[in-house]
């Protein structure tokens, strides 16, 4: 006799995360994305409907196939796929005390280990390919108004794009002074001033945005709210655009994330002062603005030229032995 998997997926997402764990939306939206594509993958391997998927039919090997899957497919990087890994190992920690009769195939999974992940330099667009973006929308149409004012808050504010567009309309604030509050991950909110040129253009979109069913302050062309996609359609069009006045842009990957790197970067050589960059992006620790330093080589230089260096002691190489002698005449 076999488990319904679909009863304890429901759970976990209905009474886990948002009652026992506080997850935050973003958390459970992740989560979600992860077993859509591993039920769709399970569904497609074994030849049954996501529904009707059972607790047996989830092993090792199985979990094993689709993390492959994900990286040679998909094209996922090794984080993404630590991510989806991290979604199921949360689901079968929630499901081992449900169904202890399969304890011993959960621990399976629950051994696949994350892999290590690469620390690349933090990829960030230049001030003139940044303003090249920026300057990309005509700001003459409702669209182009509202393509502006969104860039321009995206990347002033750092914002993650489930946080842009989560924003609304009561989060924006004009007066006396303006300013913006951003519910970040893990319940963390921030509130950031924003730029004058920033505040001229959200004017500009709030005098042209009208009313509208969704609370929402940016809203799509059918007046709803945007998507995730529907972020990366609007920053693609217009960084296709900039590639004309700004030919370096056609060298690197645009992705709305991309945004929220120059912005820290932007603080960082504006403050000096990592703590501040950590609090505008909103991190929960310093470790992870820690990446910045990495990729800003003025931080570099200036270390450089802090530091007093060794005296050189001058002297010329001989050498004493036949072979040593032969090596310094190889061309």
């Amino acid at each position: 006799m076999t488990t319904p998997l679909a009863p304890h997926i429901t759970a976990f997402f209905e009474q886990r995360l948002p009652f026992e764990r506080r997850a935050s939306e973003h958390t459970r939206d992740s989560y979600a994305y992860a077993f859509k594509l591993f039920l769709t993958y399970a569904s497609a391997r074994l030849k049954v409907t996501p529904s009707q998927l059972a607790v047996e039919q989830i092993d090792a090997p199985l979990v094993l196939d689709f993390l492959q899957h994900l990286e040679t497919t998909r094209g996922n990087s090794p984080t993404s796929r630590n991510i989806r890994l991290a979604a199921i190992k949360s689901f079968l920690h929630f499901l081992e005390y449900r169904e202890p009769s399969a304890l011993e195939r959960i621990r399976r999974i629950l051994a696949i280990p994350f892999k290590k992940t690469e620390s690349r330099l933090v990829p960030h667009l230049s001030v003139e390919e940044m303003q090249a973006i920026l300057d990309a929308p005509t700001p003459t149409t409702w669209a182009g108004i509202r393509d502006r004012a969104l860039l321009h808050l995206c990347y002033a504010a750092g914002l993650r794009v489930s946080e842009l567009i989560g924003l609304r309309l009561d989060d924006l604030t004009l007066q006396p002074n303006a300013s913006v509050l951003i519910h970040g991950k893990g319940r963390r909110e921030r509130c950031l001033p924003l730029w004058k040129t920033t505040t001229t253009a959200m004017r500009a979109w709030l005098a042209v945005r009208g009313s509208a069913r969704v609370p929402e302050l940016f809203l799509n062309a059918r007046r709803a709210a945007f998507t995730r996609s529907g972020i990366e359609y609007v920053l693609h069009k217009h960084a296709k655009t900039a590639k004309r006045q700004c030919p370096s842009l056609a060298t690197k990957r645009v992705f709305p994330h991309l945004l929220r790197h120059t912005c820290a970067l932007t603080v960082l050589q504006s403050t000096k002062d990592l703590r501040k960059v950590s609090l505008w992006l909103g991190h929960a620790h310093m470790q992870t603005t820690e990446i910045y330093t990495r990729a800003d080589p003025l931080v570099k230089l200036e270390t450089l030229e802090a530091m007093m260096p060794p005296k050189l002691r001058s002297g010329r190489f001989k050498a004493t032995d036949a072979l040593i002698a032969s090596l310094s005449r190889v061309p």
